[in-house]
């Protein structure tokens, strides 16, 4: 039978395996938290992000940008309503400030903008019609229950909107007209998460 280990002995092997720490890693491990945090402030206030950027040393500066980024690459959603659409265009300004290849940048940023305004225009008209189409259906099955338990055709008003099941009914069914764009939208945030 083996030797029983602490858990401290545990952590020094496991720490010694791993080897030494680069300075690189400690940069990282230091300033891509400093960039979340600028990102953060930045999205709630209204200040210069390169002054701010600019008061790191060179070396500090691309992972504060790192983290920076990944905020606001996060942060690019569905604009389903005014305030979504002042955010995403507030970090597509932090990422063009941020980002060394603007040209890359914007040709992700025009690709994510067709795709947002097509959500926008013609999702709108999709969910109206999606949610009508519903609503017209689960009537029509409240109905036939009604009918098939009191065995009486009665044509009651019903309003749909406010049972359980047809909220739920709705969920789904918002949530797979806008897995489309969402899927999309991904792969644009990849995008712009590569570029430097």
């Amino acid at each position: 039978m083996g030797e029983i280990k602490s858990a401290a002995e545990i952590a020094r092997e496991k720490l010694e395996n791993l080897g030494a720490v680069t300075d690189e890693e400690r940069l990282k491990w230091k300033y891509v938290p400093e960039g979340e945090k600028l990102a953060a402030r930045y999205i709630k206030e209204d200040y210069n992000l390169l002054t701010e950027l600019n008061k790191y040393e060179k070396e500090a500066r691309k992972y504060v940008s790192l983290g920076a980024s990944d905020i606001f690459v996060r942060n690019i959603n569905l604009p389903r309503n005014e305030a979504s659409r002042k955010m995403n265009k507030k970090v597509m300004e932090g990422l063009k400030a941020i980002k060394n290849d603007k040209v890359a940048v914007e040709n992700v940023f025009t690709k994510m903008r067709r795709i947002l305004d097509h959500y926008v225009q013609q999702g709108e008209q999709q969910k109206k019609q999606a949610f009508e189409s519903l609503k017209v259906e689960f009537a029509a099955k409240v109905q036939q229950a009604i009918k098939q338990q009191t065995g009486i055709d009665t044509k009651m008003k019903i309003d749909v909107e406010r049972q359980p099941q047809f909220q739920q009914e709705w969920l789904k069914v918002q949530a797979q007209l806008d897995s489309q764009y969402i899927k999309l939208l991904d792969e644009y945030r990849h995008e712009l998460a590569a570029i430097t």
